[in-house]
């Protein structure tokens, strides 16, 4: 396998396409699951997929793609803007990291304004509704693709 990408997904988002459509719609994440592995089509890259709502299930499963992922996509949801903890983890990991958001943060209340995640994130994805993981993952790949394209360094 050439390359192997996490998407992580935060409390709630097991919901996505029944809570609040008016402001995530109506996908679920299975959709967004689905339309992300079709993309990953004709390239070799693994993909792992997955949604807590414990965030030492996300910190857990960061810890894990240190050894076994080149990239964390991640939707931290509400963990956003309170754990330092999953900073912290991100902080560990020496991949790429991108972070999404299904609605556009700034727009909203004010305590959604601060991510902890931005901190470690190298790219940011926020307003695009579900396609944002679409957009992240195509910049991952691409990223990806690039560095192992790369001749080695002597």
């Amino acid at each position: 396998m050439a390359g192997s990408i996490y998407i992580l997904n935060g409390p709630n988002l097991n919901l996505l396409g029944q809570r609040q459509p008016e402001i995530y719609g109506y996908e679920t994440l299975a959709d967004v699951e689905q339309s992300c592995r079709d993309m990953l089509t004709g390239h070799d890259m693994a993909l792992r997929f997955l949604q807590s709502n414990a965030e030492h299930q996300i910190i857990d499963w960061i810890h894990e793609a240190r050894t076994q992922a080149d990239a964390i996509i991640i939707n931290p949801a509400a963990f956003t803007h309170t754990s330092v903890a999953i900073l912290d983890a991100l902080n560990a990991f020496e991949g790429l990291v991108v972070e999404v958001h299904i609605s556009n943060v700034h727009k909203r209340e004010p305590f959604r304004h601060h991510s902890y995640v931005s901190g470690r994130a190298d790219a940011v994805m926020a307003g695009f509704g579900v396609e944002g993981y679409s957009l992240a993952l195509r910049h991952v790949v691409g990223k990806i693709a690039r560095k192992m394209a790369a001749p080695a360094s002597a």
